[in-house]
């Protein structure tokens, strides 16, 4: 069905930009290993295993994390998936990054599955006994995320998803084909998966991976507006779920409490979800639970809107603050405008040190100060100082670029 979870070797499938590889001509290269051991501790013959391939590595019976500069893991992670962890992380400096959990087949069919999967973002592996299921980020745009991350703390914040997947909630998933839709993988004709309700209400988990994927602000909002259906019934929701448990025989509750009792809390309710909704779909079987399929051409329609609403609020959000603000500024420029001389020194002051802080706070002030004079005098007055100073800092040309930046300069 799909190719092998990560392969034997990242480096071999490495897509760079002109930008990033820039970056690498210039700095070295970084890789970050972390594989987490959650149903099963790691045996001693286990961690051996792992120590052969690895001298460096921190390795516990839960753990193996370990850092590369120039090398790389000398082992295949779908391999070490299948035969010692269920949770692992991989973040490369050039833009790549990986998520993959271990879950028991039992929890999910192979038809739940399939609806999700996508060529790279969400892909999907089996193995006798479990799905691996691997989320995947192959060419970030966020350039200094991964030139000043470490990758450390990803596994704290995406392990959690695990345990929701065991617990029927598939809002990760659907989050892995979203990012197809992102990354241009998913045909605009395709149809999304059944969208799975809570898209608008995300847990800290399900944030993290959006953010770990870099999945938009825009296309989440309008995949979480199929949310707006099942929030309207809501009421109906509640009073399906208490007829339903109303039907179940005592044998049946007696079985679901003694799951809860014997610690398998996770399989319980995953099976109650799954009875509940197909008896759901068997007494309504033209409504969707989970709101309708829609096109991915529809989403990305619904993603415009949802941009444009947004860039409204942020344009009326600044307007407020600024108008929130405007007492406070003209109060500050009043004061600059009652000794313009002693302004001018010391912003030559400010140019004369040569550094770039110093040119940095230099600019500020000159635009500061403009915006003073405007109020306060009248702005050929500013121009003809500027001349002047110009005429005794114009060689520097760090100073200039920033004056230029800023409008002040031609």
């Amino acid at each position: 069905m799909t190719q092998a979870l990560i392969g034997g070797n990242y480096a071999d499938s490495r897509t760079l930009t002109s930008f990033q590889a820039t970056i690498q001509t210039t700095m070295s290269e970084y890789q970050y290993y972390e594989f987490l051991a959650i149903d099963r501790p790691l045996s001693q013959a286990q961690m051996a295993e792992l120590r052969a391939r690895s001298t460096r590595a921190t390795i516990t019976p839960t753990s193996f994390v370990n850092e590369y500069h120039w090398g790389d893991l000398k082992g295949d992670p779908t391999d070490w998936m299948r035969r010692y962890f269920d949770a692992f992380v991989y973040v490369a400096n050039w833009g790549s990054c990986r998520f993959a959990l271990r879950v028991p087949r039992s929890v999910f069919t192979e038809s739940e599955l399939a609806g999700f999967e996508t060529e790279a973002s969400l892909k999907i592996d089996r193995s006798s006994d479990h799905w691996i299921i691997e989320w995947a980020l192959n060419e970030g745009d966020d350039y200094d995320r991964f030139a000043c991350e470490s990758g450390s703390g990803w596994m704290g914040r995406l392990a959690p998803l695990r345990d929701e997947l065991l617990r029927g909630d598939h809002r990760a998933l659907y989050l892995g084909w979203l990012a197809g839709v992102t990354s241009g993988e998913v045909d605009e004709a395709s149809l999304e998966p059944a969208p799975p309700p809570g898209l608008s209400r995300l847990t800290g988990a399900q944030q993290s991976l959006v953010e770990f994927l870099e999945i938009g602000p825009d296309l989440l909002t309008a995949a979480a507006s199929a949310d707006s259906e099942v929030s309207a019934a809501a009421v109906d929701f509640d009073r399906e779920m208490d007829a339903w448990l109303a039907g179940l025989s005592a044998e049946e509750a007696r079985s679901i409490l003694k799951q809860l009792l014997q610690g398998k809390s996770q399989r319980a309710e995953r099976q109650l979800k799954a009875r509940f909704y197909a008896w759901q779909r068997e007494r309504a079987p033209c409504a969707a639970t989970s709101g309708k399929r829609r096109a991915v051409a529809e989403l990305q329609e619904l993603a415009n809107g949802a941009e444009a609403e947004r860039l409204k609020r942020e344009e009326e959000e600044l307007a407020r603050l600024k108008a929130e603000q405007r007492p406070r500024r003209e109060a500050y420029l009043a004061t600059l405008a009652a000794d313009f001389d002693r302004c001018w020194q010391g912003i030559d002051e400010k140019a004369e040190r040569g550094v770039a802080s110093s040119y940095e706070e230099a600019t500020r002030a000159l635009v500061d100060l403009a915006e003073a004079y405007v109020l306060h005098a009248n702005r050929g007055e500013f121009d003809a100082r500027l001349n002047g100073f110009m005429a005794r800092h114009g060689k520097r040309t760090a100073l200039v670029r920033r004056l230029k930046q800023a409008g002040l300069w031609r």
